[in-house]
């Protein structure tokens, strides 16, 4: 089986196991998934989801949190780690987004990746979730399971991941594609138990299940 047949054969299967795959961010504007994006490195989406919910109350615009100071914002999103840091790039973020997008989320690649505190992943994300146009985003279950299921070889990089998932993912599938990798490694083909390739949709395709037989 080439890398492209086993693609197209891990997205038939894992449509048909998660068939209602989405981000687990809550947000309800673009700007507000920024902000979760931002505070879910590190820190699980169901914590994220807690504590932007009192932010997001006391500064309900994006115009609003960009007049915070750093300072008040750390004091909400502590609990995520890395507090200062993070309060640091959301007020820029915030800043930039009001002062040159007139306070728009943009719907470009490259715009989005001037922002602070915005990479790759957090852009693809954006991209695909909010703006439905082609995406792979490169967290660590995507990662863990490619290399796993056989489609990189030992690539832990995620740039290089996504470039190599762009020549296999068809363009259309790559948002949910990379959603049902979080739901499957969150379930099944875990990173901090065994796997469990007994109940995998995936086992017998699988390299790494392949090489432990």
């Amino acid at each position: 089986m080439t890398k492209q047949e086993l693609a197209l054969e891990t997205i038939k299967r894992l449509k048909a196991e998660y068939p209602d795959t989405d981000c687990t961010l809550e947000y309800d504007q673009a700007w507000k998934l920024l902000v979760s994006v931002r505070l879910a490195a590190q820190c699980t989406d169901a914590r994220v989801n807690v504590v932007v919910e009192k932010l997001f109350a006391d500064y309900p615009s994006i115009e609003a949190l960009a007049a915070a100071e750093p300072e008040e914002i750390e004091r909400y999103v502590r609990p995520c780690g890395l507090g200062n840091s993070k309060a640091r790039d959301i007020s820029a973020c915030m800043r930039m987004l009001r002062d040159v997008y007139d306070g728009k989320v943009p719907d470009s690649f490259d715009e989005l990746m001037k922002l602070p505190g915005v990479g790759r992943k957090s852009a693809n994300l954006i991209m695909g979730d909010v703006f439905g146009k082609p995406a792979i985003v490169t967290d660590t279950h995507c990662i863990r399971l490619v290399n796993r299921i056989g489609l990189v070889d030992d690539v832990k990089d995620p740039k290089k991941v996504e470039m190599a998932l762009w020549k296999l993912i068809p363009p259309e599938e790559g948002n949910d594609f990379c959603h049902r990798l979080v739901d499957h490694g969150r379930a099944v083909c875990t990173a901090r138990t065994k796997p469990y390739c007994d109940k995998c949709c995936l086992a017998d395709i699988c390299r790494m299940n392949a090489q432990e037989k």
